[in-house]
């Protein structure tokens, strides 16, 4: 599809499609649990790029005790001080796990060293680290998973206005993700001097065209679902009990109770 412009998924198509592979997100999950597997996929890409918006469809149906999300929060001064993987080593799933990162340690490569958050040895020491520190990852067990999201400078600039009109979302601009606008040149040779670096055949990084963000989510699931061989695992057979007879329990008198206030009954 390189290079030729695709027609946009129906919104009925793509609800179909999406269901499916949610179904079978779910299979994925039993699997992990069941063979104790660990998988981390990570979600990389400019702001509005739409990561946040596939996160949530692949986390949708899952079981929050086996997929966890993880979006840290700026450093704290103590972090600070800690070898720069070392707060995203403890977000690294056990046995039955799975984690999506919403960003991860590429922030060193991204915006800390495009807005000057880091100085230019660190960054020099995360290029260097960052390959052997993926490899002993995968040596040790754990499915990786890197997908970047890759969306126009157009696009991102109509999904920021959009953002700015919608009050539901404005929570996500922030005032560095506006600047990061007249950065997009300095962005893309960050990412393109990063895939040279951390492209590594152990752990290769995966493109997603993000313009429709439908097409996207679509395809970075089934990709994920396609990279891991993942089998069907039959579920515990369960069946409801009959309710026993009646002791005499009798529920307490309803003004004993505070209640919520039927909001409802005034639509």
């Amino acid at each position: 599809m390189a290079g030729k412009k695709a027609t946009k998924v129906s919104r009925a198509a793509y609800e179909k499609e999406l269901l499916r592979l949610q179904t079978e997100l779910v299979k994925l999950q039993e699997w992990v649990r069941a063979e104790e597997a660990r998988l981390v996929v990570i979600f990389e890409g400019r702001d509005a790029a739409g990561k946040g918006g596939t996160i949530k469809r692949v986390a949708e149906h899952l079981n929050p005790r086996v997929a966890r999300i993880a979006a840290l929060p700026k450093p704290t001064e103590r972090e600070r001080t800690q070898w720069y993987f070392q707060r995203y080593v403890e977000q690294l799933p056990a046995a039955g796990e799975i984690v999506l990162f919403d960003r991860s340690w590429y922030n060193r490569a991204g915006v800390e060293h495009v807005m000057g958050f880091c100085t230019k040895e660190e960054y020099q020491l995360f290029l260097r680290q960052c390959p052997i520190f993926e490899r002993m990852l995968v040596e040790d067990g754990i499915l990786l998973r890197k997908y970047w999201f890759s969306v126009s400078d157009s696009e991102q600039q109509e999904r920021f206005r959009r953002r700015l009109e919608d009050p539901l979302r404005r929570w996500k601009l922030s005032p560095m993700d506006l600047e990061s606008l007249t950065h997009w040149e300095a962005y893309s040779r960050a990412k393109d001097e990063m895939m040279v670096h951390t492209d590594i055949t152990e752990a290769p990084w995966y493109v997603v065209e993000s313009d429709d963000k439908r097409r996207a989510r679509l395809n970075m699931i089934a990709h994920l679902l396609a990279s891991v061989p993942y089998h069907e695992v039959p579920p515990p057979v369960l069946e409801l009990p009959e309710r026993p007879a009646s002791t005499g329990y009798e529920r307490p008198p309803r003004d004993l109770r505070t209640y919520v206030p039927d909001h409802a009954a005034g639509l």
